[in-house]
Parts: structure tokens; sequence; C-alpha cells
């Protein structure tokens, strides 16, 4: 409870101290705005530009605020910042919100933008000053400002060609973050199991064992397949992003891949299971086949062709092991 009684209400605060925390808020908005179009400076230029424009617009009304408080209270301006106050719109940390990719930062700022709006707006509606009301509305009408603005700084550097350049640009990050090392990891996932799988189901025609023996090799193929991705490169030079981003989807995609003719052996009944398993592959391998058909632009048939041959290789040895 001492934790909550240290916080400030709202209502609680003097009219300087809104101003203060005005003051504050607009300084915070700066930078965060400041971080996004550093982050996405080197690929999103355009976009970066909407950013600064948005801090300097930030700037611009943090200074007029200054101005009525010194105007109003003085030079000595309170220290009061969101976290001292009860009930008052958070900010997600910087570091949290600059993994984002550049469709979701631009939403993060709207909202960044209408959530202080809208605490304004909700303040005036609850106080009984009608000096404070009136100055709760204004700085309500200055983020509404802010929203107008950045709509204004998007059509000025957004143009047609700098969003189809943008569009490309992110298209391709994520092909190269997400969708190729998902994909390398799905492939090996469902493939390189196959064999000791089908192997064990064949040899002890045990659905027990050879579930544990699919668990096993698809939890240690994901994190194998997951460190190595994430340790081949850490994506400076070849812009392929976030070596954890990439690990974690070469990871999941590789165990998921084995996984997915692991989990039939829970059925205990082995001719089942196995049928069910070999169903599972077929359809692993279509659906790869059509990732990299849609994603990679490889011709479909031509994908299915090595996709289908090379699983069914693998699964083919697993057999004439398991049999051997």
């Amino acid at each position: 409870m001492r934790f909550f009684t240290q916080r400030r209400r709202f209502r609680d605060l003097t009219e300087q101290e809104i101003i203060a925390l005005a003051i504050s808020n607009e300084e915070d908005d700066a930078r965060i705005y400041r971080s996004f179009a550093q982050t996405v400076r080197d690929d999103y230029p355009a976009t970066a530009k909407v950013f600064d424009g948005m801090a300097i617009e930030e700037d611009a009304h943090r200074q007029q605020l200054i101005n009525l408080h010194v105007a109003r209270f003085g030079e000595t301006i309170p220290l009061i910042r969101r976290e001292h106050v009860a009930g008052a719109y958070a900010r997600r940390p910087v570091w949290l919100m600059t993994n984002l990719d550049v469709a979701r930062l631009r939403a993060e700022a709207a909202e960044m933008e209408r959530t202080a709006e809208t605490f304004y707006r909700k303040a005036a509606e609850h106080s009984t000053d009608a000096a404070t009301r009136k100055l709760l509305g204004d700085l309500a009408a200055a983020e509404a400002d802010h929203q107008d603005t950045a709509h204004q700084l998007e059509n000025a550097h957004l143009d047609a060609d700098s969003r189809d350049v943008e569009s490309e640009t992110a298209k391709r990050q994520f092909l190269l973050t997400w969708v190729q090392p998902g994909l390398a990891g799905l492939m090996d996932g469902s493939v390189s199991t196959l064999a000791p799988i089908f192997a064990t189901a064949f040899a002890t025609q045990d659905t027990w064992t050879t579930f544990l023996v699919g668990l096993a090799a698809s939890v240690g193929a994901g994190i194998s397949m997951g460190f190595t991705e994430a340790a081949s490169d850490d994506g400076q030079l070849s812009g392929r992003g976030s070596p954890i981003k990439r690990g974690f989807a070469s990871g999941v995609m590789t165990t998921v891949g084995g996984l997915g003719h692991a989990l039939p052996y829970l059925i205990t009944d082995f001719w089942t299971a196995t049928v069910i398993a070999i169903i599972v592959v077929f359809i692993e391998l279509w659906a790869i086949a059509w990732i990299q058909n849609k994603f990679m632009e490889t011709p479909f048939f031509r994908a299915a062709f090595q996709v289908v041959l090379g699983g069914a290789l693998v699964f083919a040895a697993g057999v004439l092991i398991g049999n051997g």
C-alpha cells in the first residue's frame, strides 16, 4: 500500500503541477519520436522524417508550456512525471517499441497522441475549477493538433513512391528476418526427423518409444537450429535483422516440423499412428512447397518436386533402416 500512497491523484494536482506534468510529457514524447526516427532512418528515411517532424512539434508545444509556466508561476518548474501520478497514461519502454516494424511504429505514434488527448479531456471533465478545466481543454486540443500535424507530415514526406519503396523494404525485411529462417527450420524439422522417427517406429513398433524419440529429435533439432541461426549472422552487414528473432523463428519452426509427425505416435495403435503420421508428413511437405512459392517466388511444381522427392528419400531411408 505504501507504493500507492506515494503517487499523487490527478485531481489533487495544482494548476502549476498540471503544467509541469504536461511539460515532462511533451519532453518524453519528443525523445520517443526521435528514437523512432533513429531506428528507421537507414531503411525508411521518409518515415524517419515524419517522426523527426513530430518530435519538433512536441518541442514547440513544450516550449509554449514552459513560457506559460514562467509567465504564471515563475522559472522554477516542479519535478513531476507520469509515474508520479495515479491514473496517468503510461508509455511503453522505448527498447520494446523500437523492435516493432515500421507500420507498428506509425500506429504506436498515433496511439500516443490519442491517449494523451483522451487523458487531458477526461481530466477536464472531472475538474471543478474553470481555469483548470480550460487549461486541460487546451492541452487536449494541442494533442489533437499533434495528430493533424502527423497526418500532414505523412502526406508531405510519404508520397506514393516513398510508400511503395518502404513497403517493399518492409516486405524484404519480413522475409529475411522471419520467413527465410522459419522456412529453413520447417524444412529441417520436417525432413531431418523423418528417418529417426520412422526407423524407430518400424524397428520397435512401440508408439510411446517412437514418440519419445520424435520429441527428443524435434526439440534437439529446434534448439540446435535456433542457436545456429542466431550465431551465424548478427544482421548488421547482411541486413537480415535481429539474430534473436531469426533464431526464434528457425528454432520454433524446426521443432514444429518434427513434432507434426511425432505427435500421432501418442496413439497406442501402431498402424493407426503410422498412417496418420504419413498423412501429416505429406501435408507438411506440401505446406513447405506452398510457402516457397508464395514468399520466395519459387515455381510451385519445382518446389513441390524438390521437397517431396527429398522427403520421400529420407522417409524411405528411415523405413528401410527400421526394417533392417
